[in-house]
């Protein structure tokens, strides 16, 4: 049976020119989209990492940014208030902790510690934000939970300093709330040191190791940062417990919330 120039898989169109289906399937200009599609950007205009989801506009991808932000300033400064309550409470003397009885004291990782945290993870953090914002959107919603988790620890427990001898002062007499404004002001934090004057007890578990673990789970199936990003916790972990600022049961407790809260936001049964 022959074809006609009015069936669709004839090579040869309804206008007998020879510009059939078959020709029209190689045809270089763009199909128009549907109205729906009309106007949305591309992942390669947002720099979306996830693959077979629905691409955002880059406004919304912008307050999506923000209100991630928020939440985690917001769990940040509700975990400092615990912290600053917890403060106030009497604790024990030092505990018993075969791990820094073995390590020296470095008075340099304390002077530093916090600033070294920032210098470590600031970079890996933008790093993370430019190339894959929306996953950085998940994972800074689930920084937040993992503040929470800390805010809650903190004040569920009364440890005491690991070496009182070299622990700031504490609040003393000063206004607790003067001093939680203090501590949620980044510069108050690294510039005028006021975590590590104020707060002695907010031990269990650790945020310097927290943070920069979750990085490590967030960043691992990226081979260019994956080792960048655990050197660096390494080297966290390695100044929070040579300074004294941490048991090493805080670091452990450190990495077993951060990674459940992880699992429980990220992975999935298949």
């Amino acid at each position: 049976m022959s074809r006609t120039s009015g069936d669709p898989l004839s090579p040869v169109g309804a206008d007998g020119q020879g510009e059939g289906a078959l020709t029209r399937l190689a045809d270089p200009r763009p199909c128009p989209l549907p109205p729906r599609e009309r106007g949305r950007t591309t992942n390669l205009h947002v720099g979306v990492g996830v693959r077979g989801r629905e691409p955002w506009l880059p406004r919304s991808l912008a307050l999506a940014i923000l209100g991630a932000l928020a939440f985690r300033a917001l769990c940040y400064a509700l975990m400092t208030a615990a912290a600053v309550w917890a403060e106030r409470r009497p604790a024990p003397g030092a505990l018993p902790d075969l791990v820094l009885q073995a390590l020296p004291y470095l008075e340099g990782a304390a002077r530093s510690n916090y600033v070294l945290w920032l210098a470590l993870y600031l970079p890996l953090a933008l790093a993370f934000l430019a190339t894959e914002p929306l996953r950085w959107v998940r994972y800074m919603v689930t920084g937040g939970l993992v503040s929470l988790a800390r805010g809650l620890t903190i004040a569920l427990t009364g440890l005491g300093p690991p070496d009182p001898a070299r622990a700031g002062p504490g609040l003393g007499d000063r206004n607790a709330l003067q001093a939680w404004l203090e501590l949620v002001s980044p510069w108050g934090v690294f510039a005028r040191g006021s975590a590590q004057a104020y707060l002695t007890k907010d031990l269990f578990f650790s945020g310097h190791t927290a943070t920069t673990f979750l990085l490590v789970l967030y960043l691992w199936r990226r081979q260019g940062l994956r080792w960048i990003a655990l050197a660096a916790h390494l080297i966290v972990v390695a100044s929070v417990l040579l300074a004294r600022l941490h048991y090493t049961i805080d670091v452990v407790g450190a990495w077993a919330v951060t990674f459940t809260v992880f699992a429980l936001r990220e992975w999935r049964p298949r």
